[in-house]
């Protein structure tokens, strides 16, 4: 008997020990395990605006599975010195056709009964808000893939850009007789932007907004978009466009959400579409910079 007790005082004091120096285990002995209530969500991530989209057609704009755009050619049609009595040389401008076809995207989700009942979250509802997520970041790839990456004109840079790098890209587009107006940068050119003086210093640029915010909003009159490495861009590279002539959008159906049952898999499911295609209107609307 007297062994007995002294075995369990010596487990007794083995637990103070632990409890006393903080090597318990949580949720073993005393310590209670608390489960945070709320769920953590990933950062949501910088994207292109669809404001910047020179021309947008949505499904009442498209009756068909396509859309034509016509495009008149510019610098066509020249007028001429007439001699007296000279016949009037003809002449006329010319026109494009670029047709715009939706692509259908989409993903599916099903979720097992069990774990519906059993979560601590609506899984089907949290997995149908990330994957609304992942289409817009999809649209934000297909921007940069189907029209920024077609641009008329490429400023190769060095190491990082220049502000000769920029005023050189926006003397492309105004060679064209396009007006720049939206600087969009990766995220390396965002930090060599942070590096140049002439952004920093308020007796250079004006303002403290670099020094306050750590970005500038406006460059050279340009709107700067800043946009996530994770959505399609490459962190080394930058476009100078004009908003009003660069690319446009045709999207057929918007993201759509179709909820139903699995019974024989005792299954809750989604289906989530879309069908959107991005073109570039006028190739000599954007510039492309470049930097390793």
């Amino acid at each position: 008997m007297l062994k007995e007790v002294k075995r369990k005082m010596a487990e007794m004091k083995y637990i103070k020990e632990l409890l006393g120096t903080g090597l318990g285990t949580e949720g073993q002995l005393l310590i209670p395990r608390k489960i945070h209530d709320a769920l953590i969500e990933e950062v949501d991530k910088n994207l292109i605006p669809r404001s910047e989209a020179a021309l947008y057609f949505g499904p009442a704009d498209i009756p068909g599975s396509s859309i034509d755009v016509d495009l008149v050619t510019p610098n066509k049609m020249d007028v001429r010195v007439v001699a007296e009595g000279a016949e009037i040389p003809l002449d006329q401008t010319e026109y494009t056709s670029t047709n715009l076809k939706p692509v259908k995207y989409g993903v599916a989700i099903r979720i097992t009964r069990e774990l519906l009942e059993d979560a601590k979250w609506n899984l089907l509802e949290h997995n149908i808000k990330i994957a609304g997520k992942r289409f817009a970041e999809n649209e934000n790839s297909l921007i940069i893939s189907n029209a920024l990456d077609d641009a008329g004109n490429t400023v190769s840079g060095g190491a990082s850009i220049t502000i000769a790098n920029i005023t050189s890209a926006m003397q492309n587009l105004e060679d064209n007789d396009y007006t720049p107006t939206t600087l969009i940068v990766g995220m390396e050119v965002l930090n060599d932007l942070r590096n140049i003086d002439t952004f920093v210093e308020a007796n250079k640029v004006g303002n403290t907004e670099m020094l306050q915010r750590g970005f500038l909003g406006t460059i050279y009159g340009m709107n700067v978009i800043k946009v996530s490495s994770n959505a399609g861009m490459t962190s080394t590279t930058a476009y100078v466009i004009d908003k009003n002539h660069a690319y446009m959008i045709a999207e057929k159906r918007p993201v759509t959400i179709e909820n139903f049952e699995l019974p024989t898999y005792d299954m809750s499911a989604a289906a989530i579409t879309q069908r959107i295609v991005v073109e570039e209107l006028r190739a000599n609307a954007i510039a492309k910079i470049t930097t390793s």
